[in-house]
């Protein structure tokens, strides 16, 4: 009796610090992405938002092939390369227009905007998996979409330092990410249903398109040195992007711990604080303005994200029969352990790359 009390508190221990790993990684990645794209540099504003792109899948790549080395596992390619590359490309696309973003829309609008993606992730679902949803799901999703459109409607959306009127190419280039990372987020689960491969073997080989991906796109964009110059003249800038690096793989960490040992769904109610926690933080940090029918939109959005987790909790899906691959022996189950991988409203392809299958109604 004595010994299973000291592990239901060891266990609750571990998931307060997995749990509050995710929201103090992700809150720093949060604040310190806003503090580069939306407030200046001495009189300057940092523009290359592909070069942040690069830096963070190369830490990626540098703690994904650590890890494989460390515990000993198969460095070949699972999927062929087409497809982790087809998965670069709308990965770095859906980064990138969520860093531009920032320009022209308060981290506010940019964080709530990742909640409307529950739409466009089921009709992605719905035309490339041939998915079904119930009532209750597109409930789900209507009161969180109502939301969010409420609170772009009733208020001030624009970035601090933007110009009137250029918060449309702002809610533009999130409309481009809800499409790309939903179509990333889609694929993926698609692809990973078909080919087995470890966390790590994900994250290296995605993060390595991406990293080809960007660093093209850099390139071409004859952005490459203008990046480093401005890296180069601006110190606290560098340390700025080595810092939101490191919070997003420290992150990725934290989420694939609480993932495995806890299940997704604990991961959905984390991510949904994490939300509110990042944007009331931002209020504060940043004095973005508010109004009442704004928060009566956040409210809509976040009680139906937490009604969601909730519902998980309550009403649990019984789990499809995986397939398995031709001449893969099964993994031993972990007793004691949750092996559900799923992402939870919320995650965004930057903040973890590959936990995956991902289900679908989430955002």
């Amino acid at each position: 009796m004595v010994a299973d009390k000291d592990e239901n508190m060891e266990s609750l221990m571990w998931g307060a610090v997995y749990g509050g790993g995710i929201i103090v990684m992700l809150g720093m990645y949060g604040v310190i992405q806003e503090r580069i794209m939306s407030e200046p540099y001495g009189t300057e504003f940092f523009k290359a938002s592909v070069f942040l792109v690069l830096c963070n899948r190369l830490v990626a790549i540098t703690y994904a092939f650590g890890m494989i080395k460390l515990k000993g596992e198969d460095m070949a390619n699972k999927a062929p390369l087409w497809k982790y590359l087809a998965i670069s490309f709308s990965n770095v696309a859906a980064t990138w227009c969520q860093y531009e973003a920032l320009k022209y829309v308060s981290f506010p609008v940019q964080m709530l905007g990742k909640s409307f993606k529950m739409m466009p992730v089921m009709i992605w679902s719905i035309i490339i998996s041939g998915k079904k949803y119930g009532l209750k799901d597109w409930g789900i999703a209507l009161g969180v979409t109502w939301g969010v459109t409420q609170f772009l409607l009733t208020g001030e959306t624009k970035a601090k330092h933007a110009d009137k009127g250029s918060s449309v190419y702002g809610l533009l280039l999130l409309l481009a990410f809800l499409a790309c990372d939903g179509f990333t987020s889609t694929f993926q689960e698609k692809l990973f249903k078909e080919h087995k491969t470890s966390k790590y073997n994900q994250m290296l080989y995605v993060n390595s398109g991406s990293a080809v991906v960007s660093a093209g796109s850099l390139i071409a964009s004859g952005l490459v040195l203008q990046a480093l110059g401005f890296a180069a003249a601006h110190p606290d800038f560098t340390m700025h992007a080595g810092m939101l690096s490191a919070a997003a793989v420290s992150g990725q960490f934290f989420i694939y711990s609480l993932v495995k040992e806890y299940g997704a769904l604990a991961l959905a109610a984390t991510m949904n604080l994490r939300q509110v926690i990042s944007i009331l933080t931002s209020y504060i940090l940043y004095g973005h303005p508010i109004s009442i029918l704004q928060v009566i939109g956040l409210v809509l959005v976040f009680a139906a994200l937490f009604y969601k987790t909730y519902d998980g909790y309550t009403n649990p899906k019984p789990k499809e029969p995986k397939s398995k691959p031709t001449g893969v022996q099964p993994e031993p189950e972990i007793v004691g352990k949750a092996v559900t991988k799923g992402v939870a409203p919320g995650v965004d392809e930057e903040e973890v790359e590959v936990l995956k299958p991902k289900d679908s109604n989430a955002a």
